[in-house]
């Protein structure tokens, strides 16, 4: 009983393999969706990407709301910045989601304009909050009326520092990450591995 397999030609293509030409840096509001929109286009391109919160929980041995309780924010934003130059100086760029107050510490701007490219994932902060299901991780989102006045207050910081806005209104991640990989390709940012 020879032939081919049916179930062969049905399977989607592999993805291929691009390369990063600099580090990417996602930034935008607290449910903007940088990190899953990192973690979808890095399966997708087959690159690297972490999570900025994440690798300083790591790195710390605690958790970003101790660290605030600890340290309060002028401890966790100094953190912060040492991490954003780590993460823009390793070898092999990656895509990094940060936080989404790294825009309010001024040597971050600098951080970013050296090292990377900035994709700004805009979001209101009422989407935002409709977003996150659990805000107790959220030592900065407490209530939608504070939420509002610190996502105005950013917006200026991430214009300022972002190389592209993408909005994700009304989006799922695989279409933000497709367009975000559209832009990145254009950019020369998003490359072909050589072969």
């Amino acid at each position: 009983m020879g032939g081919r397999n049916p179930g062969a030609a049905r399977r989607a293509p592999e993805p291929e393999s691009l390369t990063l030409a600099r580090p990417v840096f996602f930034v935008g509001f607290m449910g903007a969706g940088k990190t899953s929109v990192a973690r979808r286009l890095a399966r997708s391109c087959r690159v690297a990407s972490v999570d900025m919160d994440t690798y300083i929980e790591r790195r710390e041995g605690k958790r970003v709301k101790d660290i605030f309780a600890e340290s309060g924010e002028a401890g966790f934003r100094a953190i912060e910045t040492e991490v954003l130059r780590e993460l823009g100086a390793k070898p092999d760029p990656l895509l990094v989601s940060c936080g989404g107050g790294v825009v309010v510490t001024p040597e971050n701007h600098e951080v970013f304009r050296e090292s990377g490219f900035v994709v700004y994932l805009h979001v209101t902060a009422d989407e935002a909050a409709s977003r996150i299901s659990d805000v107790s991780t959220r030592p900065l989102f407490q209530n939608l009326e504070a939420a509002r006045a610190r996502a105005a207050e950013r917006l200026p910081l991430y214009e300022a520092v972002a190389d592209v806005t993408v909005d994700t209104a009304g989006k799922s991640v695989f279409a933000i990450a497709r367009e975000v990989q559209r832009i990145l390709e254009k950019e020369g940012i998003l490359c072909p591995q050589p072969k």
